[in-house]
């Protein structure tokens, strides 16, 4: 799917078609993460409980690497 940008004020967006939003669950207003993963950019709807996971996660990785590791096998 292209999309295309436009200048809005002194800014830049995109319109997403409606058909893509109610698939994303995307409703006016809504908060999106971008992330780069592997050099490809993604977009999603923020969740604010697996962010608090993924910080809670962020904040013990470094004193629990090896059990982690463990974990994964």
């Amino acid at each position: 799917m292209e999309l295309k940008v436009r200048k809005i004020g002194n800014g830049y967006g995109v319109l997403f078609p409606k058909q893509l939003l109610d698939e994303m669950r995307i409703t006016e207003n809504s908060v999106l993460n971008v992330a780069k993963v592997d050099g490809v950019y993604q977009i999603y709807p923020y969740d604010p409980e697996f962010a608090a996971a993924l910080k809670a996660f962020r904040d013990t990785e470094p004193q629990h690497r090896n059990s982690y590791r463990e974990l994964a096998k």
